[in-house]
């Protein structure tokens, strides 16, 4: 290899403080790569991805560089353009420069193990090329010194500026274009043409409305005028509040404090999955500072636990965090501030109380948003209008809080809405609970069309429940129709007893799912036989009488016989038996229930099924159909649904709600 006129001075301790796996993902490192173009005065930056030839290709038509810009700048790692008799905070175009402590440039071997640079400056054309495995190898060696090769032939089309080609890509950081717009018009502000600066990704243009957010604000709080700030359509917002900007920063063993602006704004949506945008998450609040993202989420230093926190979202400019005169308080990745900076302190009691003020402001917004929305419900509305003054209060409350709530789609919402018509009608029942002691005697008719009312709400309830079931039993129909694993259906029927029988409602014992005998008496201080504690429990009920039922499911499509039922059955009841005895509790019954996909030889006999069915009684043990269990339950649902279905004055207005449209 010729000598190179290209020399990088490598720390060793550097390298191994930093890392060459710097940045964690291409947009922090692309966004480098950026700052660098905007620093050099360029007016565009093309970033262009060959996915089939598998590069990253980046051209800007900045001032460039030449030999001693690029040995005594760009190949100097730690190169602090801002020291006193370097390049300084201003471009030579008058730029507030974003780069600082000169270490950008490692961020590219996080990506790419192949880097070529061509650059022009004033006619001096240059190109070199840099491998992180040469790289690799000088660390090993323990050398200090790194001298990219020098690229002979260069780019026809570059006609100024730099031009940087990212090959040798690792396979975790591939990116799609639109991914990657999306986070890079989120990392900059500096974007369009207030900034004098386009970012082009495969020659289209990136502009702030790709960030993708501003169309799911719903309400806005902004710091310094509204029509400097990137809002598209601000007077259709739900509603907007202009905040003060103005920060104290009180520095340690320093007075007076200095007084900074903070700029930006923070909004909320008007559903929390409005923030959920594919492996993004967009509840945070950015620190911009320069232009160009500082603190991913300034958000996560405060422990909210409150509602509204689930529906922020923000960008705060703070300037004041990078002054040349002052420390610098980025960490070495630039994508966080460091904390105990009092310029950062003071930022962080601002948003503070910043959200504070919003939490309580959002709470009556969605109060009063979540009453319009249900008045747009006629049946609601109907039912709100013959309410008093303090019911009306009291449901506006809880409209509100219907509006506070993760609510993903209309019918989820018209189901809470639902349910609050239910809660009213409950208070209303105990406000005239209330009233029986003073009711006199002429009234006690009174009394009759309170406990109507009761027995209104509760059939209401108890038809939702039904409904609810019936919907159970199709789920299990479709496990049972595709011969799920005998463990998939366990598990559903282990949390709907019900089905098995409507009067299994509630256990006094426990539950257990997939235990063995041994573990479920674990404590006890006797031993089964191998064979006994061998025997594997899909489901142990005990019911409230007592009864202590085993339930073994065998998969649909299984066919068994009734000795095998029987030798399991004895196996289950004398294991139970065995571990009941030893704690005083030998007399309780025990029944065993198997659930079964296919019938058991000639069954198709009716004489030969009793027979086989009074054989399994006489053992404590009964077998099910998964069919006829499932078309049981249908029926005897069904039948109180159909009864139940039109009567009622609350069940004809949730009819009425599950009706409407909502808006």
């Amino acid at each position: 290899m010729p000598d190179s006129p290209y020399h990088m001075t490598l720390s060793l301790n550097l390298l191994n403080h930093l890392g060459i796996n710097l940045y964690s993902n291409v947009p922090s490192v692309l966004s480098e790569v950026v700052a660098n173009a905007w620093d050099a005065d360029a007016e565009s930056a093309d970033i262009v991805i060959d996915k089939h030839g598998g590069t990253i290709v980046i051209t800007d038509d900045g001032h460039g560089m030449d030999l001693t810009d690029i040995n005594g700048k760009y190949l100097t790692v730690g190169y602090r353009r801002r020291d006193p008799g370097n390049q300084g905070d201003k471009s030579p175009n008058g730029r507030d420069v974003m780069g600082r402590k000169g270490i950008g440039k490692l961020s590219l071997f996080s990506i790419a193990r192949d880097i070529q640079i061509f650059t022009l400056k004033k006619g001096e054309k240059r190109g070199f090329r840099m491998l992180l495995s040469d790289i690799e190898e000088k660390i090993k060696a323990r050398e200090s010194d790194y001298r990219p090769s020098v690229l002979s032939t260069f780019p026809a089309d570059l006609k100024k500026g730099t031009r940087i080609i990212l090959s040798g890509l690792k396979k975790s950081q591939h990116q799609t274009e639109a991914a990657l717009r999306k986070r890079l018009a989120r990392r900059f502000s500096i974007l369009g043409e207030k900034g004098r600066f386009a970012l082009k990704i495969n020659s289209r243009p990136v502009s702030i409305a790709d960030r993708g957010y501003f169309s799911k604000l719903q309400f806005l709080w902004h710091y310094g005028a509204i029509d400097d700030l990137p809002i598209p359509n601000p007077d259709k917002l739900g509603s907007r509040e202009e905040r003060a900007t103005e920060i104290a920063v009180v520095a340690e063993g320093k007075s007076p404090a200095q007084k900074f602006h903070v700029t930006g704004w923070i909004g909320t949506v008007k559903e929390s999955g409005d923030l959920k945008d594919e492996e993004d998450n967009l509840n945070k609040i950015v620190v911009m500072v320069r232009g160009k993202m500082a603190q991913e989420d300034i958000l996560e230093d405060f422990n909210e636990g409150g509602m509204y926190s689930k529906y922020l979202i923000g960008e705060l400019h703070a300037d004041f965090l990078d002054l040349n005169e002052r420390d610098d308080i980025a960490t070495s990745s630039r994508q966080k501030i460091m904390e105990d900076d009092p310029r950062y302190y003071a930022l962080r009691e601002f948003v503070q109380q910043e959200l504070k003020h919003i939490q309580n402001k959002w709470t009556d917004l969605r109060n009063k948003r979540g009453t319009e929305e249900a008045m747009q419900i006629p049946a609601i509305k109907d039912w709100f209008e013959d309410l008093g003054r303090d019911a009306k209060r009291k449901a506006t409350s809880l409209f509100g809080k219907i509006n506070q709530l993760t609510v993903e789609s209309p019918e989820d919402k018209k189901r809470l809405f639902k349910y609050s018509v239910l809660a009213f009608e409950h208070l209303r029942f105990k406000e005239d609970l209330d009233a029986l002691e003073r009711i006199r005697p002429e009234d006690l008719a009174l009394i009759g069309e309170v406990f109507a009312d009761l027995d209104d709400i509760e059939a209401s309830l108890y038809y939702e429940i039904i409904h609810g079931r019936l919907e159970t039993v199709d789920v299990l129909q479709r496990s049972v129709d595709e011969n799920q694993l005998e463990n998939v259906i366990r598990d559903y029927i282990a949390e709907k007893l019900w089905l098995l029988d409507p009067g299994w409602e509630r256990a006094t014992d426990s539950k257990f799912v997939e235990s063995s005998l041994t573990k479920e008496f674990e404590d006890y201080d006797f031993k089964l036989t191998k064979d006994e504690a061998a025997g594997r429990l899909d489901i142990k009920y005990a019911t409230v009488t007592g009864l202590h039922v085993i339930i073994e499911l065998k998969r649909p499509e299984r066919a068994v016989n009734l000795g095998e039922l029987i030798t399991q059955g004895d196996k289950y009841k004398r294991g139970l038996r065995r571990l009941l005895v030893q704690h005083n509790r030998g007399n309780e019954p025990i029944e065993v229930v198997f659930l079964i996909g296919k019938p058991l030889p000639d069954w198709e006999n009716p004489q030969q099924r009793h027979d086989d069915a009074d054989t399994l009684h006489s053992r404590g043990m009964r077998a099910l159909l998964y069919r006829e269990l499932l078309d049981n339950s249908r029926k005897i649902y069904g039948e109180y649904l159909e009864k139940r279905k039109e009567t009622g004055r609350i069940r004809k207005l949730l009819n009425s709600i599950d009706e409407a449209d909502m808006p």
